[in-house]
């Protein structure tokens, strides 16, 4: 790992963590994988719980996706997950699939449940093999420490992450017929994220009661317009996915139609993946600053959705951000090669934050802009870039990244030291 990457701890507030809705634990432990910061995370439902997933577009797969993505059927019970970070056992042939197994299997045990019954997840160098032996220690271990307790919930958090600084946590309460439903969530990215997702790992968990068939909805709605539209580097990782659990143990009337609940519970879905998405762009490797890219009038939703994360993913405009310029050429230009259609005389470009706003763009022409304004407003810790096409029917899309730095190269030049 690279030198100089602390962990931020959270700040929690009543056990806000992945173990607080009812009947979850968690565990978090160092296994070995790595030389001393925990590497091995358990988290588990008392009940058996429905579960959805989303995971990564890229041809080449990472034997614990390719495991999960065969074992998540609808109608499947499912009791719990296990992740590993230092080792993303990808790029590792009929070895890695059978030791993405023998994980599954040795938490199933324990668990009394199915092999079947269990999502592996790992993540970190690509093409070396897991140590498995200290890996099934590592289980034993955590499983003999899972608690619902917020100090497990901060080790769990803590064990899922490789160049991460900054701790991703997300909570939501809501009442759905007079019953308390509680979703929290916990991700870990930093690097190699891109949209389609990335080296992203998103762990949800619900004591709601709701059908499979619509947790899957809501979680694939809620992955497009969260982790789907966030870029740190232009790569997409073969190991993101986004595992959501939900066991029931509120006793909410089930939600098994799109109605006034279901809408609700997607709505706090959103939120929680919408927070964990801006907590992965906010920490990508080396950044200094968040990017928020917003896009108005656009004729439709795909081509608002292209045009934001084309500006998002520009290493110009990254760069650019970084050095405080103005450059607003960079951001037409990502927009223009983008694939989403809309038209160059009616756009404009500005930038806003806490410092004010300062437009560059409009209407298709330049405007001769207060540049010190414009390196103030660029100068913070978070920009604002909107774009408006005038022409297009009010489609709007957001999506988030960060500044290119030269400590991004330093730590990815000796990432496997």
């Amino acid at each position: 790992m690279p030198k100089g990457r602390g962990i931020r701890r959270i700040t929690t507030v009543m056990n806000r963590l992945i173990n607080s809705p009812k009947g979850f634990k968690a565990a978090g432990v160092h296994a070995g994988i790595k030389n001393q910061k925990k590497d091995l995370a358990l988290v588990i439902s008392d009940r058996p719980a429905v579960a959805a997933g989303c995971f990564t577009k890229n041809r080449v797969k990472a034997a614990p996706v390719l495991l999960d993505k065969e074992i998540l059927t609808e109608g499947r019970a499912f009791k719990g997950i296990v992740v590993n970070s230092g080792n993303a056992n990808a790029c590792t042939g009929k070895q890695g699939m059978e030791d993405a197994r023998a994980m599954g299997r040795k938490v199933a045990a324990l668990a009394g449940c199915q092999p079947e019954e269990v999502f592996v997840c790992s993540t970190g160098v690509i093409g070396v093999m897991l140590p498995m032996e200290k890996i099934i220690s590592g289980i034993d271990l955590a499983w003999s420490s899972l608690s619902s307790d917020e100090e497990s919930g901060i080790a769990a958090l803590e064990a899922i992450m490789t160049t991460d600084l900054l701790c991703k946590s997300a909570y939501e309460e809501l009442s759905l017929n007079g019953s308390k439903v509680v979703i929290a969530g916990m991700a870990k990215g930093s690097g190699m994220i891109h949209p389609n997702m990335g080296t992203m790992l998103a762990f949800i968990t619900t004591d709601a009661a709701i059908s499979g068939s619509l947790l899957q909805r809501a979680l694939s709605g809620a992955v497009e317009d969260t982790f789907n539209m966030v870029s740190i580097d232009g790569d997409t990782s073969t190991n993101d996915t986004v595992l959501a659990l939900a066991n029931g143990m509120a006793d909410n009337k089930a939600i098994d139609f799109d109605d006034e609940s279901y809408q609700a519970f997607s709505e706090a879905l959103m939120r929680i993946c919408r927070k964990l998405a801006i907590d992965v762009a906010r920490d990508g490797e080396g950044a200094s600053k968040l990017m928020e890219v917003v896009v108005e009038g656009a004729e439709t939703m795909a081509d608002a959705r292209l045009i934001a994360r084309s500006v998002a993913s520009s290493s110009l405009f990254k760069a650019a951000l970084f050095g405080a310029d103005a450059n607003w050429g960079r951001i037409l230009c990502a927009m223009g090669y983008s694939g989403g259609a809309f038209d160059p005389d009616g756009a404009s470009i500005a930038l806003s934050n806490s410092e004010g706003r300062e437009g560059l763009f409009m209407n298709g022409s330049p405007l001769a802009f207060d540049e010190e304004a414009a390196k103030r407003i660029l100068s913070q810790k978070e920009v604002r870039v909107g774009i408006r096409l005038g022409s297009g029917a009010g489609f709007k899309a957001t999506a988030w990244g960060c500044d290119l730095t030269y400590e991004y190269v330093r730590i990815n030049g000796d990432y496997r030291s």
